[in-house]
């Protein structure tokens, strides 16, 4: 969880081995990219993993190897996301935003070009001159605090539209379809015309 109370993140302790981790937001966006590539292997991508993480080849068995990736991937880079889901008075998860919206509603990938340009309209941040600079944690706070008229934010918005219904409505309904449909991202259903 992102906190001002604490440093960033930039050090892990393996057996008593503190190694320096590579959190710049370049690195961390490769390292994504490398474990949605379905062509490379789990062993492959738990190996190139730890090399971008901490630049080291540790020497244990591929099955801890992998424990301690998994550990730290979502200690560092998903900062504890699913432990800090928000749970109901019983102690049961709530649903998210993306599971009641069936799936993500942006792509770091996909959406690289709209994050650039409110990076640059926004905050007058040329990200290419970040690289290997701007940590991983200060790269997402800026992301989620990029202001509503960011092409990036107005993109979110156009996928969230809700379809409108009722007579008189169908020239609306055709805009905010074609929108969606302009700006869907890859592998997820377009929506539909009735």
């Amino acid at each position: 969880m992102f906190t001002l109370a604490y440093p960033l993140t930039e050090t892990v302790e393996i057996d008593g081995t503190t190694y320096p981790i590579d959190m710049s937001f370049d690195n961390i966006l490769r390292l994504i990219e490398m474990l949605n590539d379905q062509e490379i292997d789990d062993v492959t991508q738990v190996e190139l993993g730890m090399q971008m993480f901490i630049g080291v080849d540790l020497d244990c068995d591929i099955n801890l190897k992998g424990s301690i990736f998994n550990k730290l991937f979502e200690d560092v880079v998903s900062e504890g996301e699913k432990k800090s889901r928000p749970v109901d008075i019983k102690g049961n998860p709530m649903p998210s935003n993306e599971e009641s919206e069936g799936g993500a509603s942006y792509s770091l990938t996909e959406d690289a070009e709209y994050i650039y340009a409110s990076f640059m309209q926004d905050y007058g941040m040329d990200l290419f001159e970040y690289q290997g600079k701007l940590h991983w944690s200060k790269f997402r706070a800026l992301l989620a605090g990029l202001g509503d008229e960011t092409k990036f934010k107005k993109v979110l918005e156009i996928r969230g539209m809700e379809l409108p219904t009722g007579k008189g409505t169908e020239k609306q309904r055709k805009s905010i379809l074609d929108a969606k449909r302009a700006y869907a991202l890859k592998g997820q259903p377009l929506p539909e015309a009735e």
